[in-house]
C-alpha cells in the first residue's frame, strides 16, 4: 500500500473587506504598496472590520495568499498597522477579561463541570438538540483555527527552556501526529469535514465566519507573535486543553447522534483521550515549569485564561442566539 500523503495546501484567495481597515489592507497586498495606514480610530475592536483586518495580516505568517508576495509578510507599513490594531484589541482583552493576577483562580472555574447544560455552551446544546445543519456550520467556522492546529501555540516553543520546553513540544507533538503524517490534528479536521461534506481547503470559509470566530484566532496569533505576551500564550494553551476533553466528548456524541462518518467523531475522541492527558502535562509542566523560571509571568498566566474564556463566551452567545432562533450562524447566508 502506497504511503499515505496529504495533498499540498494552497494559499487561500483574499477575502472580501468588511470596511475601511480591511479594504486597505487588502489593496496593499494587491497593489504591492506599504503605506496603506488608516486611522484605526473609534473602530470596534472586536468588530468585523478591525478583526478581519488583523487576521489577514496575521496570516501573512501562516500560509499567506494567493497572489500575495511572501515578503509582505515583513513589510514595515504593514507591520506598523498591524500594532496599530493589536493596541486597542490587547485593550479590549484586558479590560474584559477580569483576572486577579493568580493562575489557580483563573483555572478553577475551568475544572468544574456544570450540572447539564447552564444554557451558555455550544456543546451542550450541539449533544442535546444539535441537528446537522448545526454541526456542519459550527465545524465550517472552526477550520479556521483547526486546519492549523497547533501552529500559533509553536511559536511560544523558542521562548521557553528547561521543563516548560520539554513539556511543550511533548504536547505539540502530538498535536502533530506523533510522527504519523496521517494522524497531524489539522488532517483529521479535514477528514471530519470531508465526513460532513465541507470544503476541505484552508481558509475556506473566512468569507462565512463572523468577527467573534475571528477573535478567537486572531487572540492566539497576537499572544503567539509576541515574546512579552509568551505567558498569555501559555494561559490560552492550558484553558484549550482543560476544556477540550469534556466538550469533545459532548460533541463526539453530537456527530454520533445526527449520523456523522467514523472520521468526523474519530476527531473528536482523538482529544477526549489526548487532551485528558495534556491537560495535566500542561498545568503540572508547562505552566509550573515557566512559574518556577519566570515567576513575575504569573499575571500574564492568568490574562490568557481569562481572555480565551472572554471570546469564547462571545462566540457562544453569537453562535446559539442564531442557532436558537432557527437562523444561520454564517456571514452572508440567507436565515
Amino acid at each position: 500500500m502506497p504511503a499515505y500523503r496529504e495533498p499540498r495546501r494552497r494559499s487561500p484567495p483574499l477575502p472580501a473587506p468588511r470596511g475601511p481597515l480591511s479594504d486597505a489592507v487588502i489593496d496593499a497586498l494587491r497593489t504591492g504598496a506599504d503605506h496603506p495606514a488608516p486611522a484605526v480610530g473609534d473602530a470596534d475592536p472586536f468588530g468585523d472590520d478591525l478583526q478581519l483586518a488583523l487576521y489577514i495580516l496575521y496570516e501573512l505568517h501562516y500560509q499567506g495568499f494567493e497572489g500575495v508576495d511572501d515578503d509582505h509578510e515583513w513589510s514595515p507599513g504593514l507591520l506598523a498597522l498591524r500594532r496599530s490594531l493589536e493596541e486597542p484589541f490587547l485593550a479590549a482583552l484586558r479590560a474584559g477579561a477580569g483576572t486577579d493576577g493568580h493562575v489557580e483562580s483563573a483555572l478553577s472555574g475551568l475544572l468544574v463541570e456544570p450540572i447539564g447544560d447552564d444554557g451558555h455552551s455550544v456543546s451542550h446544546f450541539l449533544q442535546d438538540h444539535g441537528e446537522l445543519w448545526h454541526l456542519r456550520e459550527y465545524a465550517a467556522l472552526r477550520s479556521l483555527y483547526h486546519l492549523k492546529e497547533a501552529d500559533p501555540h509553536a511559536w511560544v516553543i523558542p521562548r521557553l527552556y528547561g521543563r516548560a520546553k520539554a513539556a511543550m513540544v511533548a504536547v505539540e507533538f502530538d498535536e502533530f501526529g506523533a510522527g504519523r503524517e496521517a494522524d497531524i490534528h489539522a488532517r483529521l479536521y479535514a477528514d471530519l469535514m470531508t465526513d460532513l461534506s465541507l470544503e476541505t481547503a484552508y481558509g475556506h470559509y473566512l468569507d462565512a465566519a463572523p468577527a467573534d470566530v475571528l477573535a478567537t484566532v486572531n487572540l492566539m496569533s497576537l499572544f503567539g507573535l509576541h515574546r512579552s505576551l509568551r505567558g498569555a500564550l501559555v494561559g490560552h494553551f492550558a484553558a484549550v486543553e482543560v476544556t477540550s476533553s469534556p466538550g469533545s466528548r459532548r460533541l463526539a456524541a453530537a456527530l454520533k447522534r445526527v449520523g456523522a462518518g467514523p472520521a468526523a467523531q474519530r476527531f473528536y475522541d482523538e482529544h477526549v483521550e489526548a487532551d485528558a492527558v495534556h491537560e495535566q502535562v500542561v498545568r503540572r509542566d508547562v505552566i509550573g515549569g515557566l512559574l518556577a523560571d519566570e515567576p513575575h509571568l504569573e499575571s500574564d498566566i492568568a490574562f490568557g485564561i481569562e481572555a480565551t474564556g472572554l471570546l469564547e463566551d462571545r462566540l457562544a452567545a453569537r453562535l446559539l442566539a442564531a442557532w436558537r432562533g432557527n437562523t444561520t450562524a454564517l456571514r452572508g447566508q440567507p436565515g
